[in-house]
């Protein structure tokens, strides 16, 4: 089996911890070959740069570590699908379709799911005058994101007319678009799913509440302890608790995603408001994903095991 990290996009660095995690805690019965996309795209195996298709005739299954554009956008889903190679995670639509925030977005008013109010500003929405006349009419402050990766990169809370300027130039240069959203304040939780083996059911982990620093955004490529605490089992009531499963839930079936996700919250005095939802959320020692499990019993390498398990199951 290979282990694919690295990969062309701003998550390089995660992607590469994501991918060393896994490999450290695989079962013994699988024989793990470390394929490494460099930031050019290039694809490796055992340190050699070779055409996709050659690295992936050496291996009956992958394991998709990859985070951000090309890794989560549906892209390299259907370089893995041409080549008939299973892999974990979900399939190309339901990927491109996750890492568009937008179009994530419209699914979960579909669904009657709360979510940040939001507009988004296209490359020929890039001009002074139409930032000016956005910052104007839009509620401030406000959050300023690429629209489409992970990791809260390039993501700002804009104060003013100086901040939201700056934090839209910024995002630009990180996505083909940005995503103009409202901010809620409110306490902060992330819930993890994962998928029975069959993928028939699909089963929402403890919810993990992370407390912040105030204007602070939580960032999985920084040290999680100079940031926040996370907390699982959380302080949350248990009717708070239920509802981010069942939103969890709701977000990981109606995006169509497989295997395991991560939908990540803000609970106001107006309600539960869905964030985004990761169908490849990190997987590093200091993930939130990992932790949900560890509250639940279940140990990371049991949870490789059974992702893989279920990838495999499909082809058998």
């Amino acid at each position: 089996m290979g282990v694919l990290r690295g990969g062309p996009s701003h998550e390089y660095d995660v992607s590469l911890k994501t991918g060393a995690h896994i490999m450290k805690h695989l079962p013994k019965q699988y024989e793990v070959k470390d394929i490494v996309i460099s930031r050019d795209g290039d694809w490796h195996i055992d340190g050699i740069a070779r055409n996709p298709g050659r690295v992936l005739s050496q291996v009956d299954v992958v394991f998709n570590a990859l985070h951000g554009n090309y890794g989560e956008d549906g892209k390299v889903q259907q370089i893995l699908g041409a080549f008939g190679t299973p892999f974990t995670g979900s399939n190309p639509f339901p990927s491109a379709l996750g890492q568009h925030k937008a179009l994530t977005k419209k699914i979960y008013n579909l669904h009657n799911i709360k979510t940040p109010v939001s507009i988004v500003l296209h490359p020929k929405d890039n001009t002074w005058n139409k930032i000016v006349g956005v910052f104007q009419s839009f509620p401030q402050p406000s959050i300023v994101k690429p629209i489409s990766g992970g990791s809260s990169l390039a993501t700002a809370i804009a104060t003013d007319f100086v901040s939201f300027e700056k934090a839209v130039e910024q995002a630009f240069r990180f996505g083909s678009a940005v995503l103009i959203e409202e901010y809620i304040i409110g306490r902060e939780a992330t819930c993890g799913v994962l998928d029975s083996l069959d993928s028939s059911q699909s089963y929402a982990l403890f919810p993990v509440e992370i407390i912040t620093e105030a204007q602070k955004i939580f960032n999985k490529l920084s040290p999680v302890s100079n940031l926040c605490q996370e907390l699982c089992p959380s302080t949350f009531s248990q009717s708070i608790k239920q509802e981010l499963q069942e939103i969890s839930l709701t977000s990981h079936m109606a995006l169509g995603l497989r295997h395991y996700s991560r939908s990540d919250f803000i609970i106001s005095p107006r309600g539960i408001y869905l964030l985004e939802t990761n169908s490849l959320p990190g997987l590093t020692e200091d993930s939130l994903y990992p932790k949900s499990l560890k509250a639940a019993g279940v140990s990371f390498q049991e949870f490789l095991d059974h992702v893989l398990t279920a990838t495999l199951s499909k082809t058998s």
